[in-house]
């Protein structure tokens, strides 16, 4: 794993704009005047810095980032452990299933870590047990989150948060509930796979989702809206790759905590600003660990020493923290679409390339 912090050449204007954009996208037809308005450019301007970013690959996509499990979807946390050298088979193996998003090698004896995604109606044991085979693991370990405390990734692409910086989460357990009270209609599913992809970097990027829908714009944004307040959509957004924004030591630390703690310690972890995830998953005799966070930091020593302040603001001393030393996939989750009812005929075929 590298520790050291590569960051593209991007002006102070250009990363305030970064973090306006990870926040606060406008849900407007022209979203980068309002955001050039608040940030003092004009319209051509933000668009002009947004292409300079897209053009340095910090800017990875800008959509509706929409919550897995309010949808309906079953979804987990894998943890496997793979002899070193079937580790490239068994990530080819893993990669190829179309509801696997994010996939690492990491610096612990279970050392690839995947999230893996059925839509309703699969058991997602049975899939995680079918990989588990595919991938000639060792040992395999499923971590459901059992409760959301926060989630949600803006980066301090301006360099201007303190390490214990706190603030409130904006999508915890309470929003997620709120969904699964509800339920999804047809034209909310159209809407969700039409608004699932990246945006065109255009004065009105709303405008072609509503040709594809055949409605106008005001409509688009009004469903938008709609979804949010039901607590499908936790937001529109830009996100940024991590490593090209200079982000290159994002740990996973993980945190033994006794159970009735669980709760007060996971909302206090969710506060800070550095951390984007915080869960309670589930523990094995083999992994005490139910509290999980991603602390992200330019450099190994920043995200050592948020986790050395909240073991002292917590009295947690019990917690490890993993890096990712292989970034094997990392994509956004499709919903709603055909691939999964062919993922084991997918998963076969990467089997099969992997020995050739």
């Amino acid at each position: 794993m590298s520790t050291a912090a590569t960051k593209p050449v991007l002006d102070e204007r250009t990363r305030a704009l970064l973090d306006v954009m990870q926040e606060t996208f406008p849900l407007d037809p022209r979203p980068y005047a309002v955001m050039g308005e608040r940030l003092g450019m004009t319209e051509s301007e933000v668009l002009g810095r947004l292409a300079e970013a897209r053009a340095a690959r910090v800017v990875r996509q800008i959509c509706a980032i929409y919550d897995t499990k309010a949808l309906g979807h079953s979804s987990a946390l894998v943890a496997m452990r793979v002899a070193p050298e079937r580790l490239e088979h068994a990530a080819r193996v893993v990669n190829a299933h179309p509801g696997v998003s994010h996939n690492y090698r990491r610096n612990h004896d279970f050392n690839m870590w995947f999230t893996v995604a059925m839509p309703p109606g699969y058991d997602l044991s049975a899939v995680i047990q079918r990989l588990h085979e595919l991938a000639g693991a060792e040992s395999t370990r499923e971590m459901p989150t059992l409760h959301l405390f926060k989630i949600g990734v803006t980066l301090d692409m301006s360099a201007t948060r303190d390490l214990d910086e706190r603030g409130t989460p904006e999508y915890t357990q309470e929003r997620r509930d709120q969904a699964l009270g509800g339920s999804l209609t047809a034209e909310d599913i159209e809407f969700i796979r039409a608004t699932q992809g990246d945006m065109e970097d255009i004065a009105e990027p709303f405008a072609p989702i509503a040709a594809a829908l055949g409605c106008d714009v005001a409509t688009v944004l009004d469903r938008a809206r709609d979804l949010t307040e039901r607590g499908f959509l936790r937001r529109y957004a830009a996100i940024l790759n991590h490593r090209q924004a200079g982000f290159r030591a994002n740990g996973m630390a993980v945190w033994s905590v006794p159970p009735e703690r669980v709760s007060e310690v996971g909302q206090f972890i969710a506060g800070y600003r550095n951390v984007s995830h915080c869960y309670e998953r589930q523990t094995y005799p083999d992994w005490p660990y139910s509290v999980f966070s991603m602390i992200h930091h330019p450099k190994v020593a920043g995200v050592e020493e948020t986790a050395q302040t909240i073991s002292r603001e917590t009295g947690i001393t019990d917690y490890k923290v993993l890096y990712s030393t292989t970034e094997y996939k990392k994509i956004r989750l499709a919903y709603f679409i055909e691939a999964y009812d062919r993922w084991e005929e997918l998963c076969m075929a990467a089997a099969a390339e992997a020995t050739r």
